[in-house]
C-alpha cells in the first residue's frame, strides 16, 4: 500500500473550469503534482493561476472538473476542511502578536498536540532562531515571509500554497529568498504550488512550471524543457528573450553578431545596429535586419573589449541551424 501511496500524486486537477459572467478565467485545466515536488504556475496577470490557486484553497468553487488531494476529492469541501494552506502576497501576520504567537495561533486554535515542540522545529527550518520575541514591525521583509511560511508549515499540510510571495520584497532581496524557500522547500519535504508572473523566479526553483496563458495551460515540464524546447510562440516569448525571424525562433544567446561572416557555417544576415546596451556580464546589441525584424544578440563584455559596435553600423548576424526553434 506504500508503495501505492508514493505513487499516487498529491494533487490532481482534473479538467478544471471556472466560469465568471462573460468570460472563463480557468478552462479544463488538468495537472498532477507528485509528494515533496516544487512545481510553479507561471503566466502574465489575468491568465488564471491564481483563480487555479484560489479552487485549490477552497476559495473558489469550480464551474467543472474536479479537484483531489491525497486520494481523496476536496472541490466541494469548505477550506478549513482541506489539508492546504496559503501563504499571500501581504503574508496576513497578526501584528499585535510576536513571531512565535503568529507561528503557533493555528496549532492552539485547533487544540493540537506537542506545540511547544512543533512550533521549535519549525522555527528553526525558517532559521528564525532568537527572533521569535520579535513583533512583525520589528522584522525585515525576508523575515516576515518566514514567519508566515512557519506558520503554514507547522500545520504540515499536504501542499503548500504560495500566491506571488515574494512580490512584495526589492530585487536583491528576492533573489536570497528564494534561494531559501527552494532550501526550505526541499528540507520540509511538503509539496509546494507556486504561483508567479516571473519567469526568473520560476525557472530559478520549480522542478516542474505549467505555463498558462488566457486560462489554459499551455505547456508543462521542466524548467529547460520549456525554455529550450517550447512548443508554442507564447511559451518561447513568456519564458526570456526570442528573436522571430521568418517564423523561427532564435534565443539571444544563440544569436552571434559580427562585422564579418567569420566564415562560420550559414549564410550570414546583413543587419544595421539600432541600439547597444550594457548588462554588466554581456552587452546586448539590437540590429535591424534588411527584411524589418529586430533581432537581439548578447556579447560577452570581454568579447565587446577587442570588437565594439555602434549606432548605425551594418553587421552579420547569424545563428547555427541546432539552435532554431520552430512552432506549430
Amino acid at each position: 500500500m506504500s508503495a501505492i501511496l508514493e505513487l499516487r500524486p498529491i494533487l490532481e486537477l482534473r479538467k478544471v473550469s471556472k466560469r465568471f459572467p462573460g468570460q472563463y478565467a480557468v478552462k479544463e485545466v488538468s495537472l498532477e503534482i507528485s509528494r515533496g515536488e516544487f512545481f510553479s504556475l507561471l503566466g502574465p496577470s489575468g491568465c488564471g493561476k491564481t483563480t487555479t490557486l484560489r479552487m485549490i484553497a477552497g476559495f473558489e468553487t469550480p464551474t467543472e472538473g474536479e479537484v483531489w488531494l491525497n486520494g481523496s476529492r476536496i472541490d466541494s469541501l469548505p477550506p478549513y476542511r482541506r489539508n492546504v494552506n496559503t501563504v499571500f502576497q501581504s503574508y496576513a501576520l497578526f501584528p499585535h502578536l510576536n513571531a512565535r504567537r503568529n507561528v503557533e495561533f493555528g496549532l492552539r486554535r485547533k487544540g493540537a498536540n506537542e506545540i511547544e515542540a512543533r512550533v521549535r522545529k519549525v522555527i528553526e527550518q525558517v532559521r528564525l532562531d532568537g527572533k521569535e520575541s520579535r513583533m512583525p514591525s520589528e522584522l525585515s521583509g525576508g523575515e516576515r515571509q518566514r514567519v508566515a511560511l512557519a506558520r503554514s508549515l507547522v500545520l504540515e499540510p499536504d501542499v503548500l500554497l504560495l500566491d506571488e510571495p515574494l512580490s512584495a520584497l526589492d530585487p536583491q532581496l528576492r533573489k536570497q529568498v528564494r534561494a531559501e524557500l527552494k532550501d526550505l522547500q526541499r528540507r520540509s519535504g511538503v509539496a509546494f504550488l507556486f504561483v508567479t508572473h516571473d519567469q526568473e523566479e520560476a525557472l530559478s526553483m520549480s522542478d516542474r512550471i505549467a505555463v498558462m496563458n488566457a486560462g489554459a495551460v499551455e505547456q508543462m515540464g521542466s524548467p529547460q524543457e520549456l525554455y529550450q524546447r517550447p512548443r508554442t510562440k507564447f511559451v518561447a516569448s513568456f519564458l526570456g528573450a526570442m528573436n522571430f525571424v521568418d517564423g523561427i525562433g532564435v534565443r539571444p544567446e544563440c544569436t552571434l553578431i559580427g562585422k564579418e561572416s567569420l566564415g562560420r557555417e550559414g549564410a550570414g544576415r546583413r543587419a544595421m545596429v539600432t541600439r547597444c546596451v550594457f548588462l554588466g556580464a554581456a552587452i546586448q546589441v539590437e540590429a535591424k535586419l534588411e527584411g524589418g525584424e529586430v533581432v537581439i544578440a548578447h556579447v560577452a563584455s570581454h568579447q565587446s573589449a577587442t570588437e565594439t559596435f555602434a549606432e548605425g553600423e551594418p553587421v552579420q548576424i547569424w545563428w547555427d541551424s541546432a539552435d532554431e526553434l520552430r512552432f506549430a
